[in-house]
């Protein structure tokens, strides 16, 4: 399905220009309708039924006569400006793919019960990094794996779930939308969760698709186990990515139990120290446990990686049931672009695949 997208706009070469560039780049996505006149496109919109209707400020538009489902924004000169007359604004001096990913959330927010723009084969695999015993640097493993498998040609997206983690560590590109919006989204229940969701991912230099986490923190405490299964779920429906890596927080109660039930893998990353092959073994007999009430097994997934591994203070665990990735040593006073750069070049992920 494509989005019905009406373009007003008195800068006659702008409006040639921006529907040139739409009816390049997305033309499988947007059917296209450009006025110069106010009431040629509302004597239009109606009768095409139009989803999106993006107007310059220099018109002033009577809301209330736009259909219910029609979507609306204005088009402003300047990026610091988020409304006009009470409307959302859109500036029409950035790249192309910004204001396609900005008329995407216009959208996504009119169009609660349609589906998004395109659903996949459910050939997407999931890969779960976590910390059973904490501060062993799983998030640097998962960015780190999504870094190589984007490098490799896969279609790849790093995905922050921790309640304290914060993507933009590791991962920066432009674009105004963050994990906040998405999370806003699954509450409000009002918006179309795969659009919001393509509307919000951003992509960085080195290929790797990305969410920029909320600029507080206590946003994601309302992200429950049941919205990352939705998150989960809505994005392989898209068929947009090869892997996703999701980066989340160790538990083992029931609802955490069903969002690892959808990953092709699971990896648990420990240091090699005592505590940490402790929580692991502790953490591991308590799965299997849990695993003689479930109908699936999930330990068969799990596989271990070490990072930080000092030959003078750690041990590998062995014989344990688990798969052994491999590991790295602790990078001293490296930068986090530094160990990101050595960790990804290491083929022990490539086990994964």
């Amino acid at each position: 399905m494509r989005i019905k997208l009406a373009i007003l706009d008195s800068d006659v070469s702008y409006l040639n220009r921006i529907v040139g560039v739409f009816e390049t780049r997305y033309t499988d996505k947007f059917q296209l309708y450009s006025f110069t006149n106010p009431e040629d496109a509302f004597s239009i919109i109606e009768t095409a039924k139009v989803d999106v209707l993006v107007a310059s400020d220099s018109f002033e538009i009577d809301v209330k006569r736009l259909p219910k489902r029609c979507g609306f924004a204005y088009f402003v000169d300047s990026m610091d400006i988020d409304t006009f007359n009470n409307q959302r604004a859109i500036c029409k001096f950035q790249k192309s793919d910004l204001i396609y990913k900005q008329i995407l959330s216009v959208y996504s927010e009119n169009a609660d019960n349609i589906s998004g723009i395109k659903f996949g084969d459910d050939s997407t695999r999931i890969i779960i990094f976590q910390s059973v015993s904490g501060g062993t640097g799983a998030s640097s493993m998962a960015a780190a794996c999504a870094i190589r498998f984007a490098a490799a040609g896969k279609r790849t997206l790093y995905l922050n779930f921790e309640k304290f983690g914060f993507s933009d560590n590791f991962f920066t590109a432009e674009g105004k939308f963050d994990f906040s919006d998405v999370i806003f989204a699954l509450k409000s229940k009002k918006t179309n969760l795969s659009m919001k969701l393509e509307s919000c991912v951003k992509q960085a230099e080195n290929g790797v698709y990305f969410f920029s986490s909320p600029k507080i923190a206590l946003d994601m405490m309302e992200l429950t186990n049941d919205d990352m299964l939705r998150v989960i779920t809505e994005l392989k429906l898209t068929g947009s990515y090869d892997y996703i890596m999701v980066d989340m927080d160790f538990s083992l109660n029931k609802e955490a139990l069903a969002v690892y039930d959808k990953a092709n893998s699971i990896v648990w990353v420990g240091d090699g120290s005592e505590i940490s092959n402790t929580k692991i073994m502790r953490a591991l007999n308590a799965l299997v446990t849990l695993e003689h009430n479930m109908d699936s097994i999930i330990t068969d997934r799990v596989a271990l990686i070490y990072n930080k591994f000092s030959n003078k203070t750690s041990k590998a665990l062995t014989d344990i049931g688990l798969k052994f990735i491999g590991g790295a040593p602790r990078f001293e006073h490296a930068t986090t672009e530094q160990i990101l750069e050595q960790l990804s070049s290491k083929d022990m992920f490539d086990k994964l695949i």
